[in-house]
């Protein structure tokens, strides 16, 4: 899914695009794809794009007379920039937002579509925005309170857009890794250098991929979106050595999310227990990285 600087990417690119041009029409091709009937689409045809804004992990757009439009990419949907008026095709084309000077395409490869837009007024903005905090920027005393107003696993508030908007799975793996510290381990344990970790270490994360992803786009819309990129330490790393200390990284899958950790530099060398693989092995799980890989010598 598109975290925080990935989105962050689309919003400059499509800032400088976007700003002061009408939006001549919107062009729907998913049933799926449209979240809400009022205001109708024809409402906003024709209304200047005031501003282009990240909402969470949402690209906004802000339209003349309080009106907006919200497109939440999910896992796999994408917007691409076409200067020619190409009419959308195929299953993967979910909707076109057409302009003067071209024509925004959402696309979504997957065979579950779940990309979503919406055409809202204010109010309905803020019933979509989460209201978690903005972590980039954020003292450590706001991240604090707002990582401990409720009490979970680092993973869980991390990823809680109630709690911090804008992180997922795979930028919460790497700011776990950076900080040392376990993704099972609960907000309400963490001592004052700990919390200094985090804090630092979801600053640098954060920062340091925008700054890439940035790079890498040179201005222009991101051509590869992907949460599994080989700068990693760890996500999507599993059975790959940490660059760190060369232990393989590990991982814990609870549904449709996946934590991946190094057990020698975040938990002491103890293996977190996946729930499914685990209650497979019963009592030959590994307690150890050491008697992990002592089994495979």
């Amino acid at each position: 899914m598109p975290e925080l600087p990935d989105v962050t990417v689309y919003v400059e690119a499509l800032s400088n695009l976007l700003v002061g041009e009408p939006l001549l029409s919107i062009r729907v091709t998913s049933p799926f794809v449209l979240r809400t009937v009022e205001p109708p689409l024809a409402a906003v045809e024709g209304r200047r794009v005031l501003a282009v804004r990240r909402v969470g992990k949402r690209v906004v757009l802000d339209l003349e007379g309080s009106l907006h439009v919200s497109i939440h990419l999910m896992i796999a949907g994408r917007l691409a920039w076409k200067e020619s008026d190409i009419i959308p095709r195929g299953r993967a084309q979910l909707a076109a937002l057409r302009f003067p000077k071209g024509t925004l395409h959402l696309t979504e490869n997957a065979t579950r579509q779940r990309a979503a837009l919406h055409v809202v007024d204010d109010a309905g903005l803020a019933l979509l925005d989460a209201g978690g905090l903005e972590p980039v920027g954020a003292p450590l005393h706001a991240f604090r309170a707002a990582l401990t107003r409720e009490v979970h696993t680092l993973k869980r508030a991390l990823t809680d857009p109630r709690l911090v908007s804008g992180i997922g799975n795979a930028y919460s793996d790497e700011i776990l890794h950076r900080a040392r510290l376990s993704p099972m381990q609960l907000t309400k344990n963490l001592d004052d250098a700990e919390w200094a970790r985090l804090h630092d270490a979801t600053q640098a994360i954060l920062t340091e991929w925008t700054e890439r992803l940035r790079a890498e786009a040179k201005g222009g819309m991101p051509k590869k979106v992907t949460a599994f990129r080989k700068e990693m330490a760890v996500h999507g790393k599993h059975d790959e050595p940490c660059p760190d200390c060369g232990t393989k990284v590990q991982r814990i899958v609870k549904g449709e999310s996946e934590s991946n950790y190094c057990p020698r530099c975040q938990t002491g060398g103890r293996m977190l227990a996946d729930r499914s693989l685990s209650r497979l092995m019963h009592d030959d799980w590994p307690a150890t990285i050491d008697e992990w890989e002592s089994r495979f010598r």
